[in-house]
């Protein structure tokens, strides 16, 4: 359904990396790009990468791949890019540096793609010089996370990074009520827009022609599932704790992981799959008994909006989630704990009293919960301020 309003419209957007795990940014850009023309840039440098990081030096060859095969079209709406910069975040040399090379690298595709008049939309604090100086009409940032808190990023420079980016952009949206309050004291244009989800992708769990992977096809039920990235904030403690205190439960963990996982190894009912396929995690889901949201408790994830838990809901489970506020939703959906014990005890109160007829439930409740929801409101938001603002330009004295 086109988003109220927001339809023509040109969008360069400063974002993560592409091929990463869909995310907010995904999903939103992925709604905008069937109607509107999207120009999305690969991740400019929030730190300095470590040459002695295998990880680094994986992103840093993925970059070079990339930025070796220019401009590709994702859809007929949506075209992904990945410029070359110096990543020294820190140097204010590289900085100006980077702003030329950004500025003429934006410029060039935007003639190509004729994208005349445009929006600049970021995701990022660190695109925060930019914005302003690439001749957008309209700005907009879209904040998903507290960024100073994240322990890969140098905090006060982001922080002063995002006070500038708030001060200059048109509209913000955050992505929890928490944040909104933060923000919205340095710009009164900031609105909640909670995350969505990909209700219809979701709900196939419920398919009875929907297949289990042959992975976990095999494996003792009860199965206790996570899909997701695992960081420093995901509290990988708690699935040791399940699997030794419920030995005949199977506990499965799906996702990417940035952090080592040696003390997770060796316990026979815990297995660690690494990542899966977007595509496939509804069939994962289908076997799952419970999905869970396990964060630690800190100043990162108490403003944390986690899209899973509507990935979960919409699959029909019933989820047992860390106590952070955005997960606080009514109890037939998903209960909330304090700790491991408290996740244990939400779990079995679940395995006790699901029903097909309660998933069916879940998964119904989020039918008004889908992106292309929350993109109409974003629309409907971006449409109003820049009709504002071209009425202040033309009400204006000419010089």
């Amino acid at each position: 359904m086109t988003p109220e309003g927001m339809e023509s419209e040109n969008i360069v957007c400063f974002a993560k990396d592409w091929s990463e795990n869909p995310t907010s940014c995904t999903h939103v850009l992925r709604q905008l790009g069937q109607h509107n023309k999207v120009l999305w840039l690969n991740s400019i440098a929030s730190r300095t990468p470590s040459l002695s990081s295998a990880r680094d030096l994986r992103t840093i060859g993925r970059k070079l791949a990339s930025f070796a095969r220019g401009p590709e079209a994702v859809t007929p709406g949506l075209t992904t890019l990945t410029p070359i910069i110096v990543p020294l975040p820190h140097s204010p040399l590289a900085a100006r540096i980077n702003r030329v090379i950004l500025r003429a690298t934006i410029g060039r595709e935007r003639r190509r793609l004729g994208m005349n008049d445009f929006q600049a939309w970021t995701f990022l604090p660190t695109a925060a010089p930019l914005i302003g100086t690439l001749g957008e009409s309209l700005s907009v940032y879209y904040c998903t996370d507290e960024w100073s808190q994240f322990t890969s990023v140098d905090g006060g420079r982001m922080e002063a990074l995002e006070a500038n980016l708030l001060r200059k952009v048109d509209v913000v949206f955050a992505a929890a009520r928490s944040i909104v309050e933060k923000k919205r004291a340095l710009n009164p244009e900031t609105h909640l827009i909670i995350h969505g989800v990909d209700r219809d992708h979701f709900a196939t769990a419920l398919d009875p022609g929907t297949p289990i992977p042959d992975d976990i096809a095999h494996l003792p039920r009860p199965i206790i599932g996570f899909f997701g990235l695992i960081e420093d904030w995901i509290d990988t403690e708690l699935f040791a704790f399940l699997a030794r205190r419920r030995p005949e439960w199977s506990i499965v963990v799906i996702g990417q992981s940035h952090i080592p996982l040696d003390h997770l190894q060796g316990i026979p009912n815990l297995h660690i799959l690494g990542r899966r396929p977007y595509e496939a995690l509804p069939r994962y889901a289908k076997a799952f008994s419970v999905g869970l949201c396990p964060f630690r408790v800190n100043a990162l994830t108490v403003h944390v909006n986690p899209i899973k838990l509507r990935e979960y809901l919409s699959a029909g489970l019933p989820v047992v989630s860390s106590d952070i506020p955005e997960c606080r939703v009514d109890e037939a959906l998903g209960r909330v704990a304090s700790d491991h014990e408290g996740f244990l005890s939400a779990i079995e109160g679940f395995l006790a009293a699901d029903s097909l007829e309660a998933r069916e439930r879940r998964s119904e409740a989020m039918k008004s919960e889908t992106w292309e929801a929350r993109v109409r409101e974003i629309g409907a938001h971006v449409m109003r301020v820049k009709q504002a603002k071209r009425a202040r330009l033309l009400a204006s004295p000419r010089p």
